[in-house]
């Protein structure tokens, strides 16, 4: 696995904290900067010199109708930058929100107003995290939009391992069927995929029961199974280290699939050469990690990859008791890789079990 490359206060990543602060507050202090060096004249007016030196106010070049507010360009911004093919200019926008800390919550939370840059404002207060940004979080359970951020507030409640935080999250999922968006499910799904107790895979079963949704009874079974793994990794020998550095951290929440064994191979014919090539195996890379202002916390953006397919992950850590823990995950785009040119061979395909596979979704899963 290569080395993920750590992002830190360069020039770069400053410049975007401050499109961030800027765009989000309606660029206040651009505005007022900008009227301390004007002339004293009126507005829209230009200043010539007639032939003797002497000035002379000319018409005015355009009227105030014509001229747009000054704030409108903000939203505009982040809407140009979050809606960009390039996925690298949106990552750097949240990269940018979250270095620059629980000092841009206010900013954020006006950005929730407006329906261009709610989702980002949104997602960004779940990285950020904190007690400020968890209250405006629960307030969008009654949004009343339709733009379902309910599931920033679900997915966000992963580091909270309060028992009522645990029902929650669990009759989030057993009412499944007559929620109208499948991601909202999901992001309940994702928070609990960070748990490692061993009594909540019996409890998400037991919550996906009665589910009808064939696609979120394979995520919360796929749950289950992520939950268990780690449990058993955390308390062998082996998962001692779990949390040492923010590399093992990651791949520990991968650790149920990381290990998991090969399916059996069909035996062939003395001296006879085997069909196809043994599989790869399952493996995570680091893309980059962006730490908080104290370094306590850091986003990580995480590919992984098995033989079927590859899914991005956008991760927040936390630093607890001197360890690193994953305390929130949320998918990105998982492509399904090329079919083999080779004859698929006659057994059912192998699917190796990844947390939260989401499928196809009722509406659009977001990158962030």
């Amino acid at each position: 696995m290569k080395s993920p490359r750590v992002l830190t206060h360069r020039r770069p990543a400053g410049a975007l904290a401050l499109i961030v602060l800027l765009a989000l507050a309606g660029a206040p202090l651009l505005e007022a900067a900008q009227g301390a060096q004007q002339p004293s004249r009126e507005p829209n007016q230009q200043v010539a010199r007639t032939p003797n030196g002497g000035p002379e106010t000319t018409a005015s070049l355009s009227t105030d109708a014509d001229a747009p507010p000054p704030s409108d360009w903000a939203p505009e911004l982040l809407d140009a930058i979050l809606s960009s093919p390039n996925s690298s200019a949106a990552e750097a926008l949240y990269d940018a929100a979250f270095a620059a800390g629980p000092g841009v919550i206010p900013q954020l939370e006006a950005a929730l107003k407006d329906d261009r840059t709610a989702e980002f404002a949104a997602q960004a207060l779940a990285f950020v995290g904190g007690e400020k940004a968890e209250q405006i979080l629960q307030q969008l359970i009654n949004d009343p939009r339709d733009l379902d951020l309910r599931r920033f507030y679900l997915g966000s409640l992963g580091e909270y391992p309060a028992p009522e935080i645990t029902q929650l999250l669990l009759k989030a999922v057993a009412k499944s069927d007559v929620e109208p968006d499948r991601t909202v499910t999901e992001a309940a799904i994702w928070a609990l995929t960070v748990r490692s107790d061993p009594d909540l895979p019996a409890d998400v079963r037991r919550s996906e029961s009665s589910i009808q949704d064939v696609v979120i009874r394979d995520d919360a079974d796929n749950a289950s199974r992520v939950i268990e793994a780690r449990f058993r990794y955390l308390a062998s020998e082996r998962g001692r280290n779990a949390g040492v550095s923010l590399e093992q951290a990651v791949r520990t929440y991968f650790v149920g699939a990381l290990e998991q064994a090969p399916p059996p191979r069909a035996k062939t014919a003395a001296g006879a050469q085997p069909s196809a090539p043994e599989p790869p195996p399952a493996q995570v890379e680091v893309n980059r990690f962006t730490f908080s202002p104290d370094r306590t916390r850091v986003l990580a953006h995480a590919t992984f990859e098995d033989p079927d397919a590859s899914a991005n992950y956008d991760m927040v850590l936390q630093k607890q008791l001197g360890e690193w823990k994953v305390v929130s995950v949320w998918a990105g785009a998982e492509p399904e890789k090329a079919e083999p040119t080779a004859p698929a061979p006659s057994a059912p395909k192998h699917r190796t079990p990844r947390p939260g596979s989401t499928g196809t979704s009722k509406s659009s899963q977001p990158t962030h």
